[in-house]
C-alpha cells in the first residue's frame, strides 16, 4: 500500500456492534467499490471484526479507527489492521504508530498540528472533525501555505458535501458513514449497503 488516501474516494467509517456482521458488511462495501474499510475501536466487537475481515475478505483493506493509545496500536496490528487512523495524536501515540509498520493517518484540526507533523515527516493526516473544524473553507485556506500536507477529512461529511471536499488539491479522500445506515445494518440489508457504496465510490470533484 503506497497511501491510504489513494485507495478510494471514500473510506467508510464502520462501527460494528456484532462481529458476525463484519464479513458480509465488508463484502458489500468491497462489491460497491469501497475496498478501504475503517473499523472504529469504539465497540467490544471491533477487534474481532477486524480479524474476521482480514481473514475472510482478502480484497478489502481493513484498518482500525479511533486509535487513541499505544495499546490500541498493538491490538489493531495484531488483529490484522493494514492501516491506522486516530482522531488526534500525542507524541507517544505518534511514535507508536510510526513504529507499527502500518500506514497511519493522525488526526488534526489546527495549523500548528499540521506544521508539527510535517516537521516529523508526516504529510498525510485525518482532518477531524471536518465540518465542525471549518470544512472545505478551512482546508482551502491552508492549501497555499502548506501544500505538502494531504488530508482525509472525516466528521459530518455527507454524500452531498463530499464532492466539494474531493475538489480540493490537498484532499485525497473523505471518510463517511452515510453509506452505512444503522437500520440497514440492523436488518442485515447488505444489498442496500452495496448500492450506497457504489454511489459513494463514483463520487468525484464537481466539473467546471
Amino acid at each position: 500500500m503506497t497511501s491510504v488516501l489513494d485507495l478510494a474516494p471514500v473510506i467508510p467509517v464502520v462501527v460494528i456492534e456484532d462481529a458476525a456482521d463484519a464479513v458480509p458488511l465488508a463484502r458489500a462495501l468491497v462489491a460497491g467499490g469501497l475496498p478501504a474499510i475503517e473499523v472504529t475501536l469504539r465497540t467490544p466487537a471491533a477487534l474481532d471484526a477486524i480479524r474476521a475481515i482480514a481473514a475472510e475478505v482478502p480484497e478489502a483493506t481493513v484498518g482500525a479507527g479511533t486509535v487513541i493509545s499505544t495499546a490500541n496500536v498493538d491490538a489493531a496490528v495484531s488483529a490484522g489492521s493494514r492501516f491506522l487512523v486516530s482522531p488526534g495524536w500525542s507524541e507517544r501515540l505518534l511514535e507508536s504508530m510510526q513504529g507499527s509498520g502500518r500506514p497511519f493517518l493522525p488526526g488534526v484540526s489546527t495549523v500548528s498540528e499540521v506544521v508539527t507533523l510535517l516537521e516529523r515527516g508526516v504529510s498525510e493526516m485525518k482532518f477531524f472533525p471536518a465540518e465542525a473544524a471549518g470544512g472545505t473553507a478551512y482546508l482551502k485556506s491552508i492549501a497555499g501555505p502548506l501544500p505538502q500536507a494531504r488530508f482525509c477529512p472525516t466528521g459530518g461529511i455527507s454524500r452531498m458535501s463530499a464532492p466539494a471536499y474531493l475538489a480540493l488539491p490537498n484532499v485525497g479522500c473523505v471518510g463517511g458513514t452515510w453509506m452505512l445506515p444503522p437500520d440497514a445494518i440492523a436488518t442485515k440489508d447488505w444489498s442496500r449497503i452495496e448500492s450506497l457504496a457504489t454511489e459513494a465510490s463514483q463520487l468525484s470533484a464537481p466539473q467546471g
